[in-house]
């Protein structure tokens, strides 16, 4: 009598070859991978190019006097999901910005004494009348949202460097 179970004389598989993977497996395999990538990635740039061809509204954000020096006013801008801060500046200027952190999308809040805007998260900072990064990792500075100043009204007309 044979030593060797039924079943594995039933279905003689050889166990060590059954692991093995052929070069053209393991090709398909990295084909498909890196199509996926790829795909995947151009989802993006499509989104993205798409984003930049939309047209941007022009909202009423304030009225001037409402906004006084070293003042912030929250609002939403290009769409619901956007917050963004209106600044006047000590010299009376206004800016304005998306208010999400370009490191990880962390909330940015304006320190009127320092002159700049602060994420709480990773201690990032930013310069409050240029946008550009004054220390802390975040890699570019803030998109700027472009304003317009018409009969005593603040309106964002459009984004920069987003």
């Amino acid at each position: 009598m044979s030593d060797i179970p039924k079943w594995k004389e039933d279905f003689p598989i050889e166990w060590d070859a059954d692991n093995y993977v052929t070069r053209r497996e393991f090709t398909k395999f990295l084909v498909m991978i890196s199509g996926a990538t790829v795909a995947g990635n151009g989802f993006f740039v499509l989104q993205r190019l798409r984003k930049q061809r939309e047209p941007y509204s022009k909202v009423r954000i304030a009225a001037v006097a409402d906004v006084g020096a070293g003042g912030v006013q929250l609002f939403r801008y290009p769409t619901e999901n956007d917050p963004a801060l209106l600044i006047r500046l000590s010299d009376g200027r206004f800016v304005a910005y998306t208010q999400r952190c370009t490191h990880l999308s962390c909330p940015v809040q304006f320190v009127a004494g320092q002159n700049r805007l602060e994420c709480p998260c990773h201690n990032g900072a930013f310069d409050a009348a240029t946008g550009e990064v004054l220390e802390g990792p975040p890699p570019r500075g803030l998109p700027r949202i472009t304003l317009a100043v018409e009969d005593g009204s603040i309106f964002a007309t459009g984004v920069q460097g987003s």
